[in-house]
């Protein structure tokens, strides 16, 4: 396995993967040492993320290696269809994977999701509108779904 670390606008970012493809994306709490140079076989990762970032891109088209349950990964897939700039709900999440009872489950394999924007369950809401548990924090969950908005929100202050 390969690892870079790289600068975004919600901190530093780990990438871990290798030619098989990307295991994990996630935004670090902490200040790592940015990489000097990137491993190839996160270049794309690392370029696209730069292109998310930058307003070019709207969805990923990357080798994907992720390790999770049969559960998970089925959560993780369903995820990937949420299209750019639009949320769904936890019940709604649910419904889709066809099961109203599997909503806790859900929400726990949204949680451990190992792929940061890649798979973006950052736009999985509560049924009310609110902004509910984002492994990132709720700052960054808010910062990305303003960042995907039609509607930029302007701050006053």
């Amino acid at each position: 396995m390969q690892t870079c670390y790289i600068e975004t606008p919600l901190g530093h970012a780990k990438i871990v993967g290798d030619d098989n493809g990307i295991t994990s994306v996630s935004i670090l709490d902490t200040k790592e040492e940015l990489s000097d140079t990137i491993p190839e076989s996160l270049l794309d990762c690392v370029i696209q993320l730069k292109e998310y970032f930058n307003e070019t891109r709207k969805n990923f088209d990357l080798k994907l290696n992720v390790e999770g349950t049969v559960f998970q990964k089925k959560v993780w897939k369903t995820l990937e269809t949420i299209p750019f700039g639009k949320t769904i709900s936890y019940l709604q999440l649910s419904k889709q994977l066809g099961d109203v009872k599997a909503i806790r489950a859900a929400a726990s394999a949204n949680g451990k999701n190992p792929l940061w924007i890649i798979v973006p369950c950052h736009r999985v809401i509560g049924s009310d509108g609110s902004l509910t548990g984002y492994a990132g924090g709720l700052h960054r969950k808010q910062w990305l779904l303003n960042h995907e908005s039609e509607y930029k929100q302007q701050s006053l202050f």
